[in-house]
Order: C-alpha cells, then structure tokens, then sequence
C-alpha cells in the first residue's frame, strides 16, 4: 500500500489490542511497515499485524535488555527505523485515598512499563531514528490523568505525568532530527475499560461532546504527530473534553 508514510517502518509498542491497533492500522494504511507488539497477547498481536501486512515481535518492554532487543532486531531486520510509538502502559485500580494499597512495589511495576520503558526504547532507537532520511518521530501514550487530578490510581496518574514532562525533555534534546510528541487521551473505550460501565455513563453525562472516545478516536491525533513536521514536545488532549469539567 502506497501512501505519505511509504517506506518507513514503525514499531508500535502494545499493540494487539486497542489504542496500539488503531495506531498500527493508520500506520500501515499510509503506507508504514509497522512492527506489532505485545507482552503476551501474541495470537492478537500476531492477528494485527497479518490484518496490516506488517511483523509481530513478542517482547515485554519493562524489561530494559528486552526492550533494547527489540529495537536492534527491527533495525537489523529493515534497515532502519522512522518512528517509535511508545503505547504499551499498565496499572492497577486502586482508590486514591488507599495509600496503603499504593505499595512500592506497584510503583515500580507501573513505572517499568510507563515510564523507564518509553525512556529505555527512546535511547536504543536514537541511533536509528536520526538517520531517518524524513526525520524521525516517536509519539507517546499518555493519559488525561497525567494532567489532572483524576485517574486508576496515584501511582499510574504520576507515571503518565512523568511521560509527559519526558516527552518535552526529550524534544528539546533529540532535535531536529527526531520530534518527540505525547497523546493524553481520557477515559477511552478499549478492552482495558471495558466493565466501566458507570464511569463511560458518567463520561457522556458531563464531557461537552457527550461521548466517550475510542482508540478509532485517538489515532488520527497520534498521526498527526507522526506527520506535522514542525510539532514537537507538545501534549494533546483527546477526552470529549473531559478536562474541561473534571
């Protein structure tokens, strides 16, 4: 498939499923060769990438020598490496006011894979991405909850916040040759939330476009990162404008 992307590849990080799929489909629809990726959803991450015409590669990106391998294998494999969309995220549902419940141990699972994880995968493409003969790109994943006071728990709301001041760092210091860009969507109807059911009624209830997005929803604004070429170490919102009244 031809189109303004023709020629690039791009690895999509959690991607069997949801916002990653979406992104992996736009990708590959203008013309990416896109790499998919999952921890453990391999016959979904395997199904996505023959959808596209594009390679899975299992690796569980919290592990830093995982994570570095996966990028080496895709260079070594093209030939080169365009853009780097850090989806994969995790985190557990726990009342804010449960201080107890937030364990250090939670921390650092959540920050593995939300945090050091984007950083580890940015430095090992670096290399990569700045020989991109159009300029490379990665775009982050992170989440309305980095910006306000809301989200599944405290410790995912500060590692998306830490993703996002990340993402300004790491644009002031990897350009011009590489843009580095994050989404912050809101509640989005994916397989995550897919027993929210009060809070998606709740969404639609107060947001001023009553509707809670889906990742059909959120990868159009990622594409637009990938393809703006003078937008970097910006932070878009997608909520319906939750933001707004919340």
């Amino acid at each position: 498939m031809t189109g303004s992307l023709g020629g690039r590849v791009a690895l999509v990080t959690g991607s069997s499923s949801g916002i990653g799929a979406a992104v992996a489909r736009s990708l590959a629809h203008q013309g990416a060769k896109v790499v998919v990726n999952s921890r453990s959803s391999v016959a979904a991450g395997e199904a996505v990438a023959a959808e596209i015409g594009g390679v899975y590669r299992q690796a569980d990106v919290s592990d830093p020598e995982a994570a570095r391998a996966l990028v080496v294998s895709i260079a070594d494999e093209f030939g080169r490496m365009d853009v780097l969309i850090n989806n994969a995220g995790t985190t557990r549902l726990i009342p804010h006011g449960d201080l107890e419940a937030a364990t250090p141990e939670i921390w650092a699972q959540i920050y593995a894979t939300n945090v050091i994880a984007p950083f580890v995968l940015t430095a090992a493409a670096a290399p990569y991405l700045r020989a991109a003969p159009d300029g490379g790109v990665i775009v982050n994943v992170g989440s309305l909850a980095g910006i306000r006071p809301t989200g599944s728990s405290i410790p995912y709301a500060c590692s998306k916040a830490s993703l996002h001041h990340q993402t300004r760092l790491l644009a002031a210091v990897l350009g011009p040759e590489i843009r580095v860009n994050a989404v912050a969507p809101g509640l989005v109807d994916t397989p995550w939330t897919a027993d929210w059911h009060d809070a998606k009624v709740g969404v639609r209830a107060i947001t001023p476009l009553r509707r809670v997005p889906t990742p059909e929803d959120v990868a159009p604004v990622v594409m637009a990162q990938v393809t703006s070429s003078l937008v970097t170490g910006e932070v878009w919102v997608v909520d319906s404008g939750l933001h707004l009244v919340r």
